[in-house]
């Protein structure tokens, strides 16, 4: 008998390998069909009916907050194939798919209450720009604890995010921040913004699309703009604690000149306008579908006025019908009211949060609100007030503190809004 070489010996060794796997897989293929094949006949048979047998290969989906069950699965598919190719009468066996049902949230969603923290206007302009440049964390390091202690924590973002573009000819106020403003927000643990406000295209198309772009970079959501009108007026979604959470951003200030430009529109950019309050009532009706709570941050109202606008009470009323449940805004720079609206919330103004001004006492008078809800249900809110100090937010303690909360309650007299 001839010796085999080293090379032959290998091959050989390789073959024998392939061969055991070969039986082996043969082998697991035989026991998962052969289970698959007993599971059908057992649903051919009636053992396993209707919802049963839906039940036993659903597979269910998640997409934008809505379940969806679907019972035709690979494992079902295969099974009911199995059957067909083994009936001995000569009879095909279906696998009949329906839809599982599933019950309707109520008013209270998950049942679990989530703490939603609220600040007004930001931008990065002149002292805030200094310390913007020079560390983006100190930014909003005082106010950081405050919004840390929320389930979520938004506010407005007024200005452009780009180094290009050119002032809107005829602005007498233009807004722009390098990227490290996403830096300086997420240090100051903000999760979310809207660009929905009368500063956040004033360098142009080119710089609003610039501050998408780096928004996506630094995995920063923004509401109230895109680069069409579905973006713009679509909800930011979140589950959180098991509630669907769903938030919208929409601008009543946009100079007139500017509000058709300006607009988002059907393959163009822009931001969400309230002016039309049919589509933005609309928008809030389709977010209501699919979330246990709804929040709608709006830039609306007249500067320097410590009462809303009868503009401002009407479009927060026809929010709240179309099945808002918390409206809040900023605009005026400085605070306005807040309260109850029959079941829902609504503070009308923030005020400033991060922001260069220091010539006057209301407009360095600002806070956080924070309001705790479960699913629809308003369960409490509390102003935590702050002063602006170096254009930075810095809560207030002691008698500070107590004077600013007076401050802050005595505004809810003109607003029409209960405690």
């Amino acid at each position: 008998m001839t010796s085999l070489g080293p090379e032959e010996r290998r091959l050989r060794r390789e073959a024998k390998r392939r061969r055991i796997r070969r039986r082996r897989i043969g082998a697991l293929a035989f026991v998962a069909f052969a289970s698959l094949a007993f599971v059908a006949g057992l649903v051919a048979s009636g053992a396993l009916g209707g919802r049963e047998a839906a039940a036993a290969g659903s597979t269910t989906t998640e997409t934008t907050g809505t379940q969806t069950s679907e019972t035709t699965t690979a494992a079902t598919t295969t099974a009911a194939t199995t059957t067909a190719a083994t009936t001995t009468a000569a009879t095909t066996t279906r696998a009949t798919t329906t839809k599982a049902e599933t019950p309707p949230r109520g008013r209270l969603g998950s049942g679990s209450a989530v703490t939603l923290a609220f600040g007004g206007d930001v931008h990065f302009e002149g002292i805030v720009r200094s310390k913007l440049d020079a560390s983006p964390t100190s930014v909003m390091a005082a106010i950081a604890p405050v919004f840390k202690k929320a389930d979520l924590a938004m506010v407005n973002l007024e200005t452009t995010v780009s180094y290009r573009g050119a002032p809107t000819p005829g602005k007498t106020y233009t807004f722009r921040a390098p990227p490290s403003a996403f830096r300086a927000l997420k240090a100051g643990n903000v999760d979310l913004a809207t660009v929905a406000n009368n500063h956040g295209i004033d360098y142009g198309m080119t710089s609003f699309l610039d501050t998408l772009r780096y928004a996506k970079s630094y995995r920063f959501p923004l509401v109230g703009g895109g680069r069409n009108a579905a973006q713009a007026y679509a909800p930011y979604r979140t589950t959180i604690k098991g509630q669907r959470i769903a938030i919208l951003g929409a601008s009543q200030v946009i100079d007139s000149n500017l509000i058709s430009s300006w607009t988002a529109g059907v393959g163009k950019p822009g931001i969400a306008s309230a002016y039309d309050v049919g589509r933005l009532t609309a928008a809030v009706r389709a977010a209501r579908k699919k979330a246990d709570t709804v929040v709608v941050y709006l830039h609306f109202g007249e500067e320097r006025h410590p009462c809303p606008s009868s503009m401002q009470v009407s479009i927060a009323r026809s929010l709240i019908a179309a099945g808002a449940d918390i409206v809040v805004g900023s605009h005026a720079h400085q605070q306005q009211g807040g309260g109850r609206l029959g079941r829902a919330f609504v503070d009308y103004g923030l005020g400033n949060f991060v922001w260069y001004s220091q010539n006057s006492s209301a407009s360095t008078t600002t806070g956080v609100l924070e309001v705790t809800v479960t699913g629809r249900r308003i369960d409490g809110y509390k102003w935590v007030p702050a002063r602006i100090v170096g254009g930075s937010p810095t809560p207030l303690s002691g008698s500070a503190r107590s004077a600013g909360l007076a401050s802050w309650r005595g505004l809810r007299g003109c607003t029409s809004l209960s405690r």
